[in-house]
């Protein structure tokens, strides 16, 4: 029993220290070692369209290999990481980064969360800073109600215990 114990746990420890598998084919790779590191690069930051929350690199979705071969081609084309990414953009639209870009139409994708927070904090300060007990909006009675008021009090049965 002992002995299964510890093959289970060697083999969990394994399983977790494994890293991501690629999906990268070896007929995929460049034969250039420096420009298929330049292909790893761009495309562990690009998105899967199909997957989506998975890089180029890690998904097995047909368009993600021909994503990956794109890159490949437009690296052997002699264009800069930049030129690559901006083409791929071109082609997909921005979605297709990872890390979108800072520009005017992805300002409340950065910052939404920044003022989510900010928002909450001030609410809650506004809230905490509220009085307990508030004063009774009603001022004191006037003598016809204060009559009144006494007429009732009078008419009413007494309990006696």
């Amino acid at each position: 029993m002992r002995a299964f114990a510890r093959s289970l746990i060697l083999g969990l420890f394994l399983a977790l220290c494994a890293g991501p598998a690629l999906a990268v084919d070896p007929q995929e790779q460049l034969k250039d070692a420096v420009l298929e590191g330049r292909a790893r690069e761009i495309s562990a930051g690009l998105r899967c369209l199909v997957c989506q929350n998975q890089s180029i690199d890690d998904s097995d979705a047909p368009l993600a290999k021909d994503l990956r071969l794109l890159v490949r081609q437009q690296l052997q084309k002699g264009e800069s990481n930049k030129e690559v990414v901006d083409y791929i953009v071109a082609r997909y639209g921005e979605f297709v980064l990872l890390k979108p870009r800072l520009h005017l139409n992805t300002i409340l994708l950065w910052f939404a969360p920044i003022v989510l927070v900010l928002g909450g904090i001030l609410l809650a300060s506004r809230v905490m800073r509220r009085p307990q007990h508030a004063e009774s909006p009603a001022g004191p009675l006037t003598p016809e109600e204060e009559a009144e008021l006494q007429s009732v009090l009078s008419s009413a049965p007494e309990k006696r215990s």
